[in-house]
Parts: structure tokens; sequence; C-alpha cells
């Protein structure tokens, strides 16, 4: 069967080094006892590697043309093949609900989404593993006070520790990319509770980050005016948030803080309003 050909609309970049896609494919041995999904295997390069580790294997491609390449030459994975958009797929059905390893050569112009996702599935998820362009590991794995410590930075760290594993060069894939790759590995942390509401954690930290030059007094500003928007739907009067942005952590910039600081900064808020956000 002819080779799959690089489709630019999908983000396809095939890795062609076989040491390489083994090294990914061994990432996933940090969870050995439970099963892998690989997200756009592609033409297999890693699927070849984790085929062989005891463990059962799913992996999910929206290209059909990937799909048909996969069954002809990988039999054995015929009722393992999910032929679907990862971004759209309830996870929970994967395993049966069983705890599972995500990995993958993951496509540069939905890596961060796929990562969402699995924030949104991390009690299912223990572990994810793979391939994602330099900049955006870089911007995961940076710490407080860096200039790439962002939005993924916080929300990922809340929940995960993150390796940053080694340097991908752009001559191992077909097409070759404009810049270098990255492999990270993530394994969630001890933390079942953030000590916060979630979801009003989430808030704070995209948007303050919306600007990151300026201070966490102006950045908060547009989450207050929805709150307090809110608290006039329901009759109420909003509170006078003279006390809370005289605080001096609102002179900072988000990127100074860390994940227990927005931690604090979202019980903050949330005592703003005396309201008993869900989780």
């Amino acid at each position: 069967m002819r080779l799959v050909k690089p489709k630019k609309f999908l983000g396809q970049h095939f890795l062609t080094d076989l040491g390489i896609a083994s090294d990914i494919a061994d990432t996933v041995d940090a969870y050995p006892d439970i099963p892998v999904l690989e997200v756009g295997p592609g033409m297999g390069v890693m699927t070849q590697f984790l085929i062989r580790k005891p463990r059962p294997l799913k992996v999910v491609e929206i290209d059909f043309e990937s799909v048909e390449y996969l069954r002809h030459n990988y039999p054995s994975l015929e009722d393992d093949i999910i032929e679907d958009d990862f971004l759209k797929m309830h996870l929970e059905r994967t395993f049966q609900g069983q705890p599972f390893v995500l990995t993958g050569n993951y496509p540069y112009n939905i890596s961060s989404q796929i990562f969402f996702k699995m924030l949104q599935y991390k009690d299912l998820i223990p572990c994810c593993t793979g391939m994602i362009q330099k900049e955006v590991a870089e911007r995961i794995t940076a710490g407080p006070g860096n200039k790439t410590y962002g939005i993924l930075s916080v929300l990922i760290q809340a929940w995960y520790r993150v390796e940053y594993l080694f340097t991908v060069h752009e001559h191992v894939f077909n097409p070759p990319p404009k810049v270098k790759s990255a492999v990270i590995r993530m394994t969630r942390n001890e933390v079942t509770d953030l000590g916060c509401d979630e979801n009003l954690f989430r808030r704070v930290v995209k948007t303050t980050f919306n600007q990151r030059r300026k201070t966490l007094r102006n950045n908060i500003k547009p989450l207050l005016a929805d709150l307090d928007s809110q608290c006039v739907q329901r009759g109420e009067t909003p509170p006078d948030h003279h006390a809370l942005l005289g605080d001096p952590i609102f002179d900072k910039r988000p990127e100074q803080l860390s994940v227990e600081q927005f931690i604090e900064l979202t019980n903050r808020v949330a005592g703003e309003y005396g309201l008993g956000f869900s989780r």
C-alpha cells in the first residue's frame, strides 16, 4: 500500500526516525500497567513500538487515508483503530472508564486544545506524553517569572508534574516543520482538590493573562464586571472592590504568580462575592 501524503490542513509532519519514535513510545512506561491511547498515529511510526508493549492500545486518527494505511499494515489493531476527531471524543468510553496514558506525535495546530481536553479528563489520564512544538513545551514547563509562563503553564502545573524530556530537530520529519519539536511527559501530582472553585480558577487564570503586560488590577476587571452583572441579575448589590483591589498582589503581573498564588487569588475573588461556586 502506498505511503500517506502529509496533509497541511491536518498539521501532519510524519516522524521518520525510528530511534526517536521508539524513545517517545517508551515514555508511556512511567505507567506500565494501564492502557494507552495514541492520538494521530499517521502511518504508525510510534504505533509499531507501542503495539509490542503488553498492554491494551487504541489509536485515534481523523485522516481516512491514514486509517486505511493502519488497517492494512497493522491488522491486529483493526478493532482498536478509532476513526474520529479526538477533540470531540467522550474519553470515558474509550477503555470503559479505565484510566489510560495519552500519547502521540500531536499536530502542532491543536496541541493546546488536546491538553485542555486532557485537563477535562484529568481523573482518567494520570500520564500524558508525546511530541509537540518546542515553543509550546517550553511554555508548559515554564515557571513563574519566565516570559513564556502563561495559561497552559498554570492550568497544567496545577494538576500535573511536567518534564521536558528531549528536543527533536526538524530534519527527522516529512515534511520538515519550520520549528523544532520537543518530547514532554506530564504525570498527575498528588492534588485532588485545588482548595478553590475550579471553574473560577480557570476564569481567573485565563482573564488575567489576556493582557499579560498589564497588572492584575487591570486584568481582573473584566471578570469582576461579569460577576457584578450576575449580582445585579440576582437582585443583589455588587460589592465595592476598593479593598480587594488595594491588596499589593494586584500590583503584580500574571506571569509573576505561582499556581498557589493563583489559587489564593481565586479564593479572594470568591470571598468578595460570598458565592458558593460549584466545583
